[in-house]
């Protein structure tokens, strides 16, 4: 057959997306909050949905109708959330006329005159590989793809190609085959929508007079070997047809997002958490056997030498009790980073309960980044309160600029860099680029809201009294004697990084194939866990190079404990440059800017988490340690 269809002319270029639907899941039945079933009638008008214009390999999302493609008498954009917006979601609506249980054939939805710029957009997005996005009643438009091996065996892809190009030809696909999927029921009336599969072909259609039509005439469409292609250069109009075949299905409604969310890759994914698990269980093992019984010992030695003569010939850990909490260098700087670090954590703890309640689930669209954003913004509060307590603990007298620091310093970056990239799309005319509008509400959000709580947040940590310190700090510095080379900073900090990355390393390529591949995420409940390791991860090798580093009567451990962790963001950076060489086929310089400009704030964001998670965890170790021993 010369019929051009996406299941089968694309299935050899599809191999690699198809591995990468290892990023879904499947689903579990249940109702999501605040989305109720609509149940349509005999009949009854269905609404089919535009949404942008997506490509891998250009990463620019643009309107539907940037394309001449067929418009309704007016275009009428659906409300947005902010999420929608920052994803440059473009939701509206089109002339396709569907109506419940009714099929149709070869229905005429329009011609559509072709002028040379007309052909040479749909020539430039075809060579990005744009895909096209529909809904239907919150469904987003799937293709069905064969495997070859098994003509069984099928996966579903979001949305479908604009065209195709084979042989130096453009191809258009102007005629679509619409499969809906509905489920009947005795406990409610009508019918409910359970699927929506699209079949794109490129087939050149004749047309003839109908006076029963709306506008005077009707398509005949020729499929089969004997059908000519819409071959883009040899003709100078475009006929738009589409087929609706409407089909019972026993699927219930309420697991109708598991052809999206089915994971073929389980069993990778499953190998990924035991792999952080047994990082984990290694560092606790070595926290429970070396470190908790080295101590154990140390401490009854040292209190046993207190009271002995020769307790001026002590050494390790004990030696620097004058010195472990002296105040390091740019302590504003490492509180702040401490407390944006905090922030981070809070917000992702709460996102990813509310991920598991199903509150943020594809089926919200833009809900979690929504979420995300008015997460971080609302967590500002434990952001002061940290890094003024742990300023306070420092000694540090300037608070009112180490307040504006925490409330401006790493979200003004992460701004800064949005603001630049923004402005990128913008050039690009992508629907992409956040309005100013929405951008002016982020700055309300930000100034209105997140600062004053910062504000507030500080106000209680700073009127707090000091934490209590179990040892003084002598005015007078220690020596620290010369140190070996694997206990240099600059070797413990690039070490500490590599068990925190390794633990979340393959969940790192999920998350960032649903990104850049533009696939469904929704395995947040592995995500819960991963963070979890990834949180005590940190905590143990923190606490474990601390303690090297003391024994080493080295008591400069403030910045390191910080840095040990956070290094894993230097690692999360380095994966996505190897990602971008390896996965992607981006090439345009604004793509390119646009891919690392965003993976760069997710390592900042990797970064601070962590890294507030090492010093904290040293903080309450070493406070522990020197709480135990006598000092004279």
């Amino acid at each position: 057959s010369t019929e051009l269809y996406w299941g089968q002319s694309e299935a050899s270029n599809m191999q690699a997306k198809i591995a990468l639907l290892g990023v879904l899941g499947t689903s579990q039945a249940f109702y999501l909050p605040g989305v109720a079933p609509v149940e349509y009638s005999d009949g009854a008008r269905v609404d089919l949905k535009v949404n942008k214009l997506t490509s891998v390999k250009t990463q620019l999302p643009y309107d539907y109708y940037t394309l001449p493609f067929c418009k309704p008498v007016s275009v009428v954009q659906s409300v947005e959330n902010l999420g929608e917006i920052l994803a440059g979601d473009l939701i509206e609506n089109s002339p396709y006329d569907l109506r419940m249980g009714d099929n149709q054939n070869c229905k005429l939805l329009c011609k559509q005159e072709l002028k040379q710029a007309d052909k040479d957009q749909f020539r430039a997005r075809i060579d990005d590989e744009y895909m096209v996005n529909m809904i239907v009643d919150n469904l987003p438009a799937a293709t069905k793809y064969i495997r070859r091996s098994d003509g069984n065996d099928y996966m579903y892809m979001n949305g479908f190609p604009i065209g195709v190009q084979k042989n130096n030809k453009y191809y258009i696909y102007n005629h679509l085959k619409f499969l809906l999927k509905y489920h009947s029921s005795d406990d409610f009336e009508g019918h409910r929508i359970v699927g929506f599969e699209v079949e794109p072909h490129s087939i050149v259609q004749a047309t003839q007079s109908d006076p029963a039509q709306p506008n005077g005439l009707k398509a005949v469409c020729q499929e089969g070997a004997e059908a000519t292609l819409m071959e883009l250069d040899s003709y100078p109009e475009v006929t738009f047809t589409y087929d609706v075949t409407w089909e019972y299905s026993d699927i219930r409604w309420v697991s109708r997002w598991d052809n999206y969310l089915k994971m073929t890759g389980d069993k990778i994914h499953w190998f990924a958490i035991l792999n952080s698990l047994m990082i984990m269980l290694f560092l606790s093992g070595m926290i429970a056997v070396i470190i908790l019984r080295t101590i154990h010992r140390d401490i009854t030695k040292y209190n046993e030498l207190a009271s002995a003569e020769d307790a001026a010939e002590e050494t390790g850990w004990k030696l620097v009790h004058g010195d472990v909490f002296r105040k390091p260098r740019h302590s504003k700087l490492l509180a702040v980073s401490v407390g944006s670090g905090v922030q981070i954590v809070c917000m992702s703890v709460v996102t990813l309960f509310l991920a598991l309640l199903g509150v943020l689930s594809p089926v919200h669209r833009g809900a979690l980044l929504q979420s995300c954003l008015l997460l971080f913004t609302f967590m500002g509060f434990f952001a002061g309160y940290v890094a003024s307590r742990l300023y306070k603990t420092f000694h540090g007298a300037d608070w009112k600029q180490m307040t504006l620091l925490t409330a401006f310093l790493y979200p003004g970056i992460f701004f800064g860099i949005f603001f630049i990239l923004n402005l990128l799309i913008w050039g690009q005319r992508s629907s992409g680029a956040v309005p100013f509008t929405t951008m002016f509400a982020m700055l309300c959000l930000w100034f209105g809201v997140s600062v004053p709580l910062v504000c507030l947040g500080a106000f209680f940590g700073f009127r707090k009294a000091n934490i209590e310190l179990p040892v003084r700090t002598n005015q007078i510095p220690r020596q620290i004697p010369v140190q070996s080379w694997f206990m240099k900073p600059a070797f413990t900090i690039m070490v500490g990084g590599v068990l925190p990355f390794g633990a979340v390393f393959t969940e790192l390529f999920f998350i960032m194939s649903s990104i850049w591949q533009h696939q469904f995420y929704y395995l947040f409940g592995f995500l819960a866990l991963v963070l979890v390791i990834l949180l005590i991860t940190c905590a143990e090798i923190a606490m474990a190079l601390t303690y090297f580093q003391l024994t080493a009567e080295d008591y400069n451990w403030w910045w390191r404990s910080f840095l040990s962790c956070a290094s894993s963001g230097f690692y999360v950076f380095g994966y996505a440059i190897l990602y971008f060489s390896s996965r992607l086929q981006i090439e345009k310089p604004v793509s390119t800017m646009l891919y690392f400009g965003y993976m760069l704030i997710m390592s900042i964001l990797f970064f601070l988490l962590t890294g507030s998670i090492g010093l904290l965890s040293s903080f309450s170790f070493v406070w522990a340690i020197y709480s135990s021993i006598k000092i004279d």
